[in-house]
C-alpha cells in the first residue's frame, strides 16, 4: 500500500526563530566578513524553506524530511563562506536539525549539508538542491537500544529477559529470564510483562501490559530498553515477515 504523501507547512513565526538563531551565532566576527552578497542566515532560511516543501507524511504521525542538502554559490559568495570554515556548517547543521525536531520531521538518514561553487549563479544569489524523500521507498523499522547496543526487531513478538532462550538476552540478575515481550503489528507496538519477579516501569511508572510509544523507556532491573521507530529504505533489505502474534494475542482489539 502506498504512502499518504501530504506536503509539510511550518508555522509563522517558528522561521523568525530559525534566523535569529543564525544571526546571533554569526554576529560579530562573521558579520564583519559580509559587505555584499550571500549572508549566511540566508543560507539558513534557504535550508529551512527545503525542509519544509520537500517533506512528507509517509506513516502515521511520521514525517520524513530530506537529509542530504547541496548549496549552491557564485564563486566570491563561495569563497567567503568557506573562509568561515567549519563554525558556518557546525551552525547550519545545528540549526536545521533543531528546526526538524521543532517540526517533527525525521531525517531519512544522517544530516549532510555541503557547500559548492557554481559560476552560473550571480553574487549574491543561491540554489539548493535536496535530496528527494521517496516515500514509496520508506517502512519504518522497530529497534530498541540496551546499554549503547542498537537491537532491530525483526519479529512480531520478541521477548527479552535474562535468559539464553529469550530473543534479547541481558545480564542483568535483577531481570527474569523471559521478563518482557515487545509485541510489533507493522505500525504499532505493546510491552508486556511476562509475570516477571521484579516487576517493569514503563516511563517510570509500573505495568503489565501497555501500548509502546516511541522513545518510550522500559525498565526492568536496572537495564533500561529505549524503543525508537527508524526510517528505512525498502530497498536496502528484505521487510520482516511477521507472524500472527499481536491478532493472536488481539493486541489492538477491534483493527477493522
Amino acid at each position: 500500500m502506498r504512502a499518504d504523501i501530504r506536503p509539510v507547512r511550518s508555522p509563522v513565526g517558528l522561521l523568525d526563530s530559525f534566523e535569529k538563531g543564525l544571526e546571533r551565532a554569526v554576529n560579530g566576527v562573521f558579520a564583519k566578513t559580509f559587505r555584499s552578497g550571500i549572508q549566511p542566515v540566508e543560507i539558513a532560511s534557504a535550508l529551512r524553506r527545503e525542509l519544509d516543501t520537500r517533506s512528507a507524511v509517509v506513516s502515521r504521525d511520521r514525517i520524513l524530511a530530506p537529509n542530504s542538502f547541496t548549496v549552491a554559490l557564485a564563486p566570491d559568495d563561495y569563497a567567503r563562506m568557506r573562509g568561515l570554515g567549519s563554525a558556518l556548517d557546525s551552525e547550519l547543521s545545528t540549526l536545521a536539525t533543531k528546526h526538524a525536531r521543532a517540526q517533527g520531521y525525521t531525517f531519512a538518514g544522517p544530516l549532510e549539508i555541503s557547500l559548492v561553487s557554481d559560476p552560473q549563479l550571480s553574487a549574491g544569489t543561491l540554489h539548493v538542491e535536496a535530496s528527494a524523500t521517496a516515500a514509496e521507498r520508506v517502512s519504518w523499522r522497530p529497534v530498541v537500544d540496551i546499554d549503547g547496543t542498537r537491537h532491530p526487531l525483526t519479529k512480531a513478538r520478541t521477548i527479552i529477559g535474562r535468559g539464553s532462550d529469550a530473543d534479547i538476552t541481558i545480564p542483568d540478575p535483577g531481570t527474569s529470564r523471559k521478563h518482557v515481550e515487545i509485541l510489533w503489528d507493522g505500525e504499532r507496538a505493546m510491552v508486556r510483562d511476562l509475570g516477571s519477579t521484579n516487576g517493569s516501569s514503563l516511563d517510570g511508572s509500573p505495568f503489565r501490559e501497555a501500548p509502546l510509544m516511541p522513545d518510550s523507556t522500559v525498565k526492568i532491573g536496572r537495564t533500561e530498553i529505549v524503543f525508537h521507530v527508524v526510517a528505512q529504505d525498502r530497498s536496502a533489505r528484505p521487510a520482516p515477515v511477521l507472524s500472527d502474534a499481536t491478532e493472536r494475542f488481539d493486541v489492538w482489539g477491534d483493527r477493522s
